[in-house]
């Protein structure tokens, strides 16, 4: 018994632990950061992905790309995870984020090899994370949200680095135009839902120049009989969620009928259902309809009559936007329609045909808290690659709606950051003091990729963007991402709303610390086949 390996884990269980791991780990994150570092700055290059669907997508936007990579390793997975995290809470910095965790990981590799211990690093990580979100709230300038051109400026600096870049005013101008529009004030706080109330509507055909906020509602809908009015003036609005056909048993249901009489009793009682319906309508004399469920042929009879024009089948989001654009509210059942259901906020109701489509447009509203972004474009991919710049900007504006503080783009901050860590890791002692002095320069890689990405020479710029930032009052310095020269941000006009920069430091410190504290992955699949052989001990 003395000499026998004592088997715990399952056989065909593959297992790595210690330093082999965390140098594994350390690998995959500058792997995919490495994939993604071109894509930085407005020199970026664009990547183009083949989904397994044979769909192309075309983008650089740090998350779109990793979104649709496949990949094995769980460490990269994770830090897939985090440009997704970053995404969805301020929709900007993707791409930075995943940078700066690589870079971070990768200056830790040098300590572990020193055999200091991960937790060493970790708390000195904290640390100077801590000491990260001080300093951007330093030098961070507040903004007036009135100033329009102040507000262009730092959208354009968000989108500058896209595909849109071209189109910037334009872009610009449509972001900040859909916040606006859907910021509501309740009880105090503000809510800012893009998801929700800016729809983006993308039609292929025309050109980029053509897309526009529309002020209300546009919904790929016709009209349901051709003889109702296409195009009306300051029309009143009902919006309904049910239908206008006669009810139908739930569950299967058999009706017998012995007379012939009943036969024609139950039809005339389905007609008055119906004519009822329609009355219950008609009595509020609406010029439009919208319902989110079917209208027979004899509901649309007699809608026709009174003159009213009826769309079926309308999405229950874009019947929420309809809502929210007109001022109507979603009536249930027909005979709880009260005159203050009715919506009289629109002032034009039309139907266009656009390429080969019927739209729906409910424009012209007098206080839309809800809108539709219409995108034209060359063909699909384009368009997709607009829509998701566009989220962006829009995210960017919201953030800065809600939070009104803004810092220097194009690699300044990190380099005030930087330079400020260097300051502080002078006061510290002990063994602590290494990690936290390569975190100060882990943050250099944002403006090295800058001017990587512009084809400068690395070097030379960089120290003299160090010696810059040394002196006194140039906080606000960084590279300029055309040229790869140095910059001042704040004649240049590049500004980052505050919370993304937060975001994209908390998010990529706390990855590179959840990475480093890992030992041990154990990993196994046991093959289908292998069930049957035993999966003996050499079957993995």
């Amino acid at each position: 018994m003395m000499g026998q390996q004592v088997i715990v884990l399952n056989q065909n269980i593959k297992r790595e632990s210690g330093r082999k791991v965390q140098t594994g780990n350390i690998s995959a994150a500058k792997t995919i950061a490495d994939v993604i570092r071109t894509c930085l700055g407005p020199r970026a290059m664009m990547k183009m992905l083949m989904d397994p669907m044979g769909g192309i997508v075309m983008t650089n936007d740090g998350n779109a790309i990793l979104r649709e990579i496949q990949v094995q390793h769980p460490a990269a997975k994770s830090m897939i995870e985090i440009s997704r995290t970053q995404d969805e809470e301020v929709g900007d910095g993707t791409t930075s984020v995943i940078i700066l965790a690589g870079e971070m990981l990768s200056v830790s590799e040098q300590f572990l090899e020193q055999q200091m211990h991960p937790t060493v690093i970790i708390s000195a990580y904290r640390r100077a994370l801590d000491d990260m979100l001080d300093v951007i709230k330093d030098i961070s300038t507040p903004v007036d949200l009135s100033d329009r051109a102040m507000m262009l400026k730092i959208i354009n600096s968000a989108i500058n680095t896209k595909a849109l870049s071209r189109w910037s005013d334009m872009a610009c101008a449509i972001a900040l135009d859909a916040v606006k529009m859907v910021e509501m004030e309740e009880n105090g706080r503000k809510e800012i839902d893009i998801k929700k109330y800016a729809k983006v509507e993308k039609v292929p055909g025309g050109i980029i120049e053509d897309s526009c906020v529309l002020k209300g509602v546009m919904v790929n809908k016709d009209v349901t009989h051709p003889r109702m009015r296409r195009m009306i003036r300051d029309p009143r609005i009902i919006l309904l969620d049910c239908s206008l056909e006669y009810k139908k048993g739930e569950s299967q249901t058999d009706i017998e009928i012995t007379r012939e009489e009943d036969f024609t009793r139950i039809l005339q009682m389905e007609e008055d259902y119906i004519q009822q319906v329609c009355e219950d309508i008609i009595r509020l004399k609406p010029d439009l309809i919208f319902t989110e469920k079917g209208i027979s042929d004899l509901a649309q009879h007699y809608l026709m009559k009174a003159n009213i024009t009826a769309i079926r089948r309308v999405r229950k989001t874009d019947n929420n936007r309809i809502a929210r654009a007109c001022g109507a509210r979603i009536a249930s059942r027909t005979d709880e329609l009260r005159e203050e259901d009715v919506g009289l906020g629109a002032g034009l109701f039309e139907i266009k045909k656009i390429g080969d489509e019927y739209f729906t447009f409910v424009t012209e509203c007098k206080d839309p808290k809800a809108c539709t972004i219409l995108l034209r474009g060359a063909s699909k991919e384009i368009l997709a690659e607009v829509e998701r710049n566009l989220q962006d900007a829009m995210q960017v504006t919201r953030n800065v709606l809600l939070e009104p503080c803004l810092l220097p783009g194009g690699g300044a901050t990190e380099m005030a950051i930087s330079q400020r860590l260097m300051e502080r890791s002078k006061a510290l002692t002990g063994v602590e003091q290494w990690p936290y002095r390569a975190m100060a320069q882990a943050l250099e890689v944002i403006p090295r990729t800058l001017i990587q990405n512009c084809g400068a020479s690395t070097i030379r710029v960089l120290t003299s963007l160090r010696a810059k930032h040394t002196q006194e009052g140039s906080v606000s310095w960084g590279v300029n991402g055309e040229t790869g020269t140095l910059a001042d941000m704040t004649a240049l006009g590049i500004w980052e709303p505050l919370a993304v920069k937060a975001q994209t430091y908390k998010t990529a410190v706390e990855t590179a610390i959840l990475l480093l504290r890992i030992d041990d992955i154990v990993s196994g699949h046991k093959k289908k086949g292998e069930e049957q052989s035993g999966g003996g001990q050499g079957a993995e």
